[in-house]
């Protein structure tokens, strides 16, 4: 009798409705996951960069050690809230297919990618 009451449970229409919300709701976690990655790449860059002065490079480094903590704070919040697995599985996707085209400029210059 419990059987049949978890799959009219797992099959009613607001399972399904929590269901897709969680789709959603790791779909932006996975989305900021990318954001992050994407910044890290570029301060890197940037921080790596021969033209900025030894003050602006420090800035820059104290920028990426911010941003790969959040980074890995968005993780492990991925992990908690949907799964270690999952957090492994966006974590592996993120990082094989995140890239920044070599033609992003530096921070100042004239080009459509500054910030």
């Amino acid at each position: 009798m419990s059987t049949a009451t978890v799959d009219r449970v797992s099959l009613s229409p607001g399972t399904a409705y929590v269901d897709e919300q969680q789709e959603v709701t790791l779909a932006g976690a996975i989305e900021e996951l990318v954001r992050l990655r994407f910044s890290i790449i570029l301060t890197a860059r940037w921080e790596a960069g021969e033209n900025d002065d030894a003050e602006r490079r420090a800035e820059l480094r104290t920028e990426l050690a911010d941003l790969r903590a959040l980074y890995f704070e968005q993780i492990d919040e991925i992990a908690m809230t949907f799964g270690v697995q999952q957090a492994m599985d966006a974590k592996d996707e993120v990082e094989r297919n995140v890239i920044v085209p070599r033609s992003t400029g530096e921070p100042g210059k004239n080009d459509e990618f500054s910030i």
